[in-house]
């Protein structure tokens, strides 16, 4: 822990957002292949109205992905700033938080999604073969609940202690086992969508297992002592965690309307389109998010040893390197959207036909860099109420709204228009709260650690 520590705390900052941010956006890039080439492989070789379902599934996936997030950001928080502080007592307790709360939330969402999927797939307006293929493959993902939580928390944990390249290696192990078993199950055993859940499932389960004995056995520092709940810090994993927790739920929220108004105003075509769009889109988040889980060790440690001006440079450097990674993704799209669109829907008029809609969503992009950066940043520090406001900003009190006017104005495209039109209003918001922290709280605790 020493080493690691001294490194993040006195170590140049463009070396450490190389050496932090490169592996965590590898590594994130990795996992992310688990939904896109199941979309790749079920679009390409099953057929238009699969494809349809794993994306109207995909967003009651988001459930699963909200408690990983929870558990994983409110810990690697804690991790950090108590590596930082040098708390060995809080470093112990933290993977006994992680498994027992994993158990608990993934046992429960499991239970209720394979009961209720086919009436959660009706809230979003499936209907007929998509709606059966959704509830087919919902309900095998939902029955690997536990493998995708503890895995993905875990691995966050991993990144919060420092050794991002390592959760790389692990995560980047899972998805290459997707890929070869969706290859398997869809193309050699002919078993369609479920074949592309139990692929993910396997893969999670492979992923899972490997965090595990790395902290039971391997980990030197970050180990498992219990299997049990830490009062002293439970309930600081579950404030911290609640934002990312809410944005992942919420964007449930977000799919299911935004779905179900496509459908309503351009039907089915336009639901296969946004799906498309989507996973490029999420795709394109992926490295954000990937720099963001370097950026986390960084501040949270130099933040719990109270290098104050050191977490508002690091910030600068991290902003400057996330602006370049969006402005790549964004220029590839708007260079050849029917290439990227097509790479999913193997129809070229409902390309052609869609594009338009799609650039208009993407333009502003770029822009969301900043505001990734800024929810680790309030996270990071233990101040998860700024991150929980923007969450819920963006997903629910501006974009609901927006979703269900414009369509009146603009038919199928006002939904399209929403995305960018949001976005923009919360990017600025995260900014105004960002200037708010590092001019009165990061400032006052610097001159209170003078005195």
């Amino acid at each position: 822990m020493k080493d690691k520590r001294e490194e993040l705390v006195s170590g140049s900052i463009c070396k450490l957002m190389l050496q932090l941010g490169v592996p965590g956006i590898i590594g994130m890039l990795v996992i992310s292949l688990y939904s896109f080439v199941d979309a790749m492989f079920v679009g390409r070789y099953v057929g238009e109205k699969a494809l349809g379902a794993i994306s109207v599934a995909y967003a009651f996936t988001l459930v699963n992905n909200g408690i990983a997030v929870l558990v994983g950001m409110g810990s690697a928080s804690i991790l950090s700033r108590a590596i930082g502080r040098k708390d060995q007592k809080t470093v112990d307790a933290v993977m006994g938080n992680v498994f027992v709360l994993s158990l608990v939330m993934s046992a429960t969402v499991m239970i209720i999604g394979y009961i209720f999927a086919p009436q959660l797939l009706s809230l979003i307006g499936a209907e007929g073969e998509m709606h059966a293929l959704g509830v087919q493959y919902l309900r095998i993902v939902y029955l690997g609940s536990i493998f995708v939580n503890f895995g993905q928390a875990s691995n966050m944990v991993l990144r919060g202690e420092g050794k991002i390249a390592l959760a790389m290696i692990i995560m980047g192990s899972g998805a290459v086992l997707n890929i070869a078993l969706d290859a398997l199950f869809i193309i050699v055993f002919k078993q369609g969508i479920a074949g592309a859940a139990v692929a993910t499932v396997i893969s999670q389960a492979v992923f899972a297992l490997c965090s595990f004995c790395y902290f039971l056995w391997f980990s030197k520092n970050v180990r498992f002592k219990t299997f049990r709940l830490d009062k002293s810090i439970v309930g600081e994993t579950v404030a911290i965690g609640m934002s990312g927790m809410i944005m992942q739920v919420l964007a449930l929220v977000q799919q299911t309307v935004m779905y179900s108004t496509l459908k309503k105003y351009g039907g089915e075509d336009q639901v296969v389109l946004m799906g498309a769009f989507f996973r490029y889109l999420m795709l394109s988040f992926i490295p954000l998010w990937g720099l963001s889980q370097g950026f986390q060790p960084f501040v949270g440690t130099n933040f719990g040893a109270g290098l104050f001006d050191r977490v508002k440079k690091g910030t600068l450097w991290f902003y400057g390197f996330g602006l370049l990674l969006a402005v790549i993704a964004w220029g590839l799209f708007l260079s050849s959207p029917e290439k990227v669109l097509g790479l999913f829907i193997d129809n070229p008029a409902l390309v052609a036909g869609g594009k338009t809609n799609a650039i208009i969503a993407m333009l502003i992009f770029p822009a969301l860099a900043v505001m990734i950066l800024n929810m680790t940043l309030f996270q990071a520090i233990g101040k998860p109420k700024p991150a929980g406001i923007l969450a819920i900003s963006r997903q629910l009190a501006l974009f609901v709204p927006a979703v269900l006017i414009l369509p009146h104005f603009f038919g199928a495209r006002g939904v399209w228009l929403a995305m960018p039109l949001v976005d923009g209003i919360v990017v600025v918001l995260s900014v105004i709260i960002m200037i708010k922290v590092f001019a009165t709280d990061l400032t006052a605790k610097a001159h209170s650690a003078a005195v």
